[in-house]
């Protein structure tokens, strides 16, 4: 059998010359091979690693992207449900609460963080974290918003249960007999002083009456303050609950049994109209204040009025009149 002779074109010489198949050399060519060989698997490996997936890895991306798709999801019925919440505490602040007397709940309470520096820290690192941290801190701050509301609620119900006996403390009458309107002095706003001649705010109603006119609790309550106060003459105020207070002032007297403690009904007669203190003539100067602020008294007398004389009240307690204080 021939052996295969193999030569090598010598370019010095311009000759042939033949290749001894040393050990060396076979060697030599066998580690090439084998070289050649692993670099070539290596690469294609990486290449195969790189964009051909496995089937498990495969299966943990589409499982990823089904969590990345159901959280927006959330997201999406997440923001809906806020926007269903924010209606209901915008009502509830607005008008039921207003209905109820009750004060509005700070939106500093309502919008208030979720306690916790590192609340959302199991859920850092993780593959879509940042979404899912977002979501959970919306879930969270709903669960929150409806909790509160909930309790909102709960207060108005009790408060609703309540309106009769809320309704009884509602300062809603006038406190002089004045069917026919013509006891209205001044009403509510700034005024001139009728002694100092300078222009001041009237935080109350004026009414004319002889001396010893009686005069009527507007609502049921405590008799809280019995007595001499500077400008007002002989005073009487009276805590009607739910914030709400009335003085009657430049009294000539207080009825007889009348003191601080003093449990009355609306229509009681608690006083006298005179003309003690900073007054100008007899009458009574009639105030009406709701947690410390001074309110308009035409407001209250929804339960002695028709709607005509009322707007009549209006005209004249709007009109400046006859200042007497």
């Amino acid at each position: 059998m021939k052996k295969n002779v193999k030569f090598r074109f010598d370019p010095e010489k311009l000759t042939y010359e033949r290749i001894e198949n040393t050990f060396s050399n076979v060697l030599k060519k066998i580690i090439n091979n084998v070289l050649l060989s692993l670099l070539l698997a290596v690469v294609l490996f990486f290449l195969f690693s790189y964009f051909v997936e496995s089937p498990k890895e495969e299966k943990l991306k589409k499982e990823n992207y089904q969590m990345a798709l159901q959280y927006e999801i959330l997201k999406k019925q997440a923001a809906e449900l806020q926007e269903v919440i924010d209606d209901l505490q915008e009502r509830d602040d607005n008008l039921y609460r207003v209905v109820f007397l009750a004060d509005p709940i700070p939106l500093s309470v309502r919008k208030g963080s979720i306690g916790g520096v590192n609340r959302y820290e199991n859920l850092m690192g993780m593959t879509n974290s940042e979404i899912m941290i977002s979501t959970t801190k919306q879930l969270d701050q709903l669960s929150k918003e409806v909790y509160l509301q909930s309790k909102s609620y709960d207060e108005i119900v009790e408060l609703a249960r309540n309106k009769e006996t809320m309704l009884k403390h509602l300062p809603a009458i006038q406190p002089v007999l004045n069917k026919d309107l013509t006891r209205v002095a001044s009403g509510y706003g700034r005024r001139i002083d009728p002694i100092y001649r300078t222009v001041k705010m009237h935080e109350g109603m004026d009414f004319t009456a002889p001396t010893g006119t009686d005069v009527f609790a507007t609502a049921d309550g405590e008799v809280v303050f019995v007595g001499w106060q500077r400008g007002y003459g002989n005073l009487l105020k009276i805590d009607h609950g739910y914030g709400y207070e009335t003085r009657y002032a430049h009294l000539h007297g207080f009825a007889q049994g009348i003191r601080k403690g003093k449990k009355v009904s609306r229509g009681d007669v608690i006083a006298y109209v005179g003309n003690t203190g900073k007054s100008t003539g007899p009458h009574l100067h009639y105030e009406v204040r709701f947690k410390g602020v001074p309110q308009n008294p035409h407001n209250y007398y929804f339960l002695d009025l028709s709607p005509e004389e009322y707007d009549l009240m209006v005209q004249l307690s709007n009109n400046a009149g006859q200042l007497l204080d």
